[in-house]
């Protein structure tokens, strides 16, 4: 179910992605990244102090528990909300763009209206109903790509997008309260929150260190350089993160339940690790290397030729973002261990120096800052690494041993996507058909490549492949079915 969701909304980002491009320029898109990266990041320490990750991690859960978690929630989101709408002059001033000031006033609507979608959402995570989130996440995703598109043809510019934002989040929260008519877990209370002020206190500052080190390149370009560099920047971080929507926010809202859902009757968490390191790796390498073998053909045909300066950047960011192949795993690993306060341990020691990093070559330009990743991101991968490692007495040589088949398998795809790319470069093919010939002739060798050396990720590919083959012949049964009657009909 959450792959359906994931995978329907990756299809509405390709498409958004694909119009927006066209109808707004790098400097407008560049004034809403740099609002969605300045809100974000208070947005996520606010809905995640008393948020999702305490009530799915609490063993029991009482009534007064979920209003205690709200309460505090949305105390802290309308807080941080009012908060930012009084410093939007301040921040307009001082980024000498009077756009911002009317973005972020927009985007602190924002606030209100999350902590009741997100509390929901939270209990449906713990109850492993995964159906019910998969609608009301297409609902919003629907709502913002419609609602985006259309004030960007009315000429609303870089205030298209927010409220776009504004209205899918409305859209979702009307429906996941129309949905849950008990709306007892509203009402205010304060019982018991010394434990989610604990708790909070680390998962929030994990998010809130993490949220502003990924928002922080646009913040940076915007002031040192200007917006259009922020835009581009922010367009290729979005183009990288195609394996995310296509993998990792698929099996993200899963794997902190699943997590403890297996530990809780005995599981082995060192084996737990090793073994979704080594799907993930089979997953996460091969996408990425194409997504920087293929971006030229890519990002001409998806955004259109006015945004090919992005081209390097997607490719510094890919490489940079191998070594994130574990990066999932440690926040759930590290809880499930009892160990939440090295999640933010871990995230103090690694992003301030990446951070540094960063703004130093802001300076040098926006390709710099991609070229950062190659430094930035592993030396991050590293550090979290051996927190985990701590826990569940890992060594290197078990991780080596857990990724070394996806490594082959990510060579021979790589080595496909490169011959197609070779085509398309000098010109023996278009490049509409160059990247469909190259997908499937990649997808071909990956699959060959699984079977070659016999990875663990094949037998999990049985269970979704009977479900698609499952719903293609219902489908087929039912569009049948309906031929034969308008048969009959037509007699």
């Amino acid at each position: 179910m959450s792959a359906i969701e994931r995978y329907a909304s990756l299809l509405l980002f390709f498409v958004s992605t694909a119009v927006l491009s066209r109808l707004l320029t790098p400097a407008e898109f560049g004034t809403y990244a740099v609002v969605t990266a300045i809100t974000s990041v208070f947005a996520a320490s606010s809905q995640e102090f008393g948020g999702a990750n305490y009530l799915i991690q609490k063993e029991s859960l009482s009534e007064g528990d979920i209003r205690t978690a709200f309460t505090v929630t949305l105390g802290l989101s309308l807080g941080i909300g009012l908060g930012l709408y009084l410093l939007s002059d301040v921040v307009g001033t001082m980024s000498g763009s009077g756009d911002l000031k009317a973005g972020i006033a927009v985007a602190v609507l924002n606030f209100a209206i999350m902590p009741f979608s997100m509390t929901i959402i939270a209990l449906l995570r713990r109850n492993m109903q995964f159906g019910v989130i998969a609608a009301s996440n297409l609902s919003c995703n629907f709502t913002i790509v419609v609602v985006s598109i259309v004030l960007a043809m009315m000429g609303f510019s870089y205030l298209a997008p927010i409220w776009g934002m504004i209205a899918g989040s409305a859209v979702q929260a009307v429906h996941l309260v129309a949905l849950r008519r008990d709306l007892r877990i509203f009402r205010p209370s304060l019982s018991g929150c010394a434990g989610i002020v604990r708790f909070g206190l680390y998962s929030s500052g994990v998010v809130l260190i993490n949220v502003f080190y990924n928002s922080a390149p646009q913040l940076f370009l915007a002031r040192i350089l200007d917006f259009a560099a922020a835009g581009l920047y922010s367009r290729a971080v979005n183009l990288t993160q195609v394996f995310d929507k296509l993998v990792t926010q698929v099996i993200g809202p899963v794997i902190m339940p699943a997590i403890f859902a297996q530990t809780s009757v005995g599981g082995d968490l060192k084996r737990i690790y090793l073994h979704a390191v080594t799907l993930l790796t089979a997953l996460h390498w091969p996408v990425l290397t194409v997504m920087a073998v293929m971006a030229k053909p890519i990002i001409l045909v998806w955004l259109g030729p006015s945004w090919l300066e992005v081209v390097p950047l997607v490719q510094f960011l890919c490489v940079g973002s191998l070594s994130l192949f574990a990066a999932s795993l440690t926040y759930p690993v590290l809880v499930a261990a009892g160990s939440v306060r090295d999640t933010l341990v871990s995230s103090l020691i690694s992003l301030p120096p990446s951070l540094l990093v960063v703004f130093a070559a802001s300076y040098a330009g926006v390709e710099a800052v991609a070229a950062s990743a190659l430094l930035t991101l592993p030396f991050q991968a590293a550090v979290a690494i051996h927190f985990v490692s701590r826990h569940l007495n890992l060594r290197w040589a078990d991780i080596a041993d857990a990724i070394w088949k996806s490594g082959i398998v990510t060579l021979c795809s790589g080595a496909t996507a490169a011959i197609g790319a070779g085509l398309i470069e000098y010109g023996m093919i278009g490049p509409v058909a160059g990247i469909l010939v190259a997908a499937a002739a990649t997808a071909g060798a990956w699959i060959l490549a699984l079977i070659a050396v016999k990875h663990p990720l094949l037998p999990e590919l049985g269970a979704p492949a009977r479900l698609v083959l499952s719903v293609v012949a219902r489908f087929g049964g039912v569009v049948r079915g309906a031929a034969a009657r308008a048969s009959r009909n037509a007699v």
